[in-house]
């Protein structure tokens, strides 16, 4: 059981798992339950060169962000259990928990966020009713987004990233990825706006 299960390891879902990971020190935060199922394969970070990306070196891969993401947040905040090496194939929700079926195990868990990539190859059973043409993708890329209201599906079910509705930018997905997160972190500090800084001590 978790209390926020991340689907995705590209940028968007990295990020979220890497705030929400990052608040472990706060009262609100510290015994819940995150995990990210940190599937990589299909993400358009694979093929990335970034050269305009504030903060990244020019010459940066897609493919070194991935490990390096995926190490950062197994260095820095371990309590975020990482389930690899498995595709999500089914969502479902009943008695207000969603269950999640993979190719090789299911999970149960009180939030999810879907961070998956947003072509129409995206084959997750349960999301069929939410799927609509991308607002913001060239008709011809047939393109979709899961169809939200600030990152918002329905209740305790969020998207982020390219799939809700952003256009393909590094840093548009990142920052996605990371207002879930804050919106989750406020949601669990009885809606008093939260967001996780670490700052250099004077």
């Amino acid at each position: 059981m978790y209390d926020v299960l991340i689907i995705g390891g590209g940028a968007a879902g990295m990020s979220c798992a890497l705030v929400l990971g990052s608040a472990k020190g706060k009262a609100y935060a510290e015994n819940k339950t995150i995990g990210i199922i940190a599937h990589q394969k299909t993400s358009h970070l694979q093929t990335a060169l970034f050269n305009n990306v504030l903060g990244l070196k020019p010459g940066t891969t897609g493919t070194s962000i991935l490990e390096s993401g995926i190490n950062q947040l197994k260095t820095l905040y371990p309590h975020v259990e990482q389930i690899d090496k498995e595709k999500v194939l089914e969502i479902s929700k009943a008695n207000n928990l969603f269950r999640i079926k993979t190719n090789k195990n299911s999970y149960e868990s009180k939030i999810v966020v879907i961070a998956v990539g947003y072509t129409n190859l995206m084959t997750i059973k349960g999301l069929d009713k939410y799927i609509e043409p991308h607002p913001r993708a060239a008709i011809e890329k047939d393109r979709i987004w899961l169809k939200n209201t600030d990152h918002l599906i329905e209740a305790n079910l969020y998207v982020a990233g390219t799939l809700a509705g952003w256009r393909s930018q590094f840093a548009i997905a990142s920052g996605s990825g990371a207002h879930v997160a804050t919106d989750i972190l406020t949601l669990w500090n009885g809606g008093k706006h939260a967001k996780v800084h670490d700052k250099i001590e004077v």
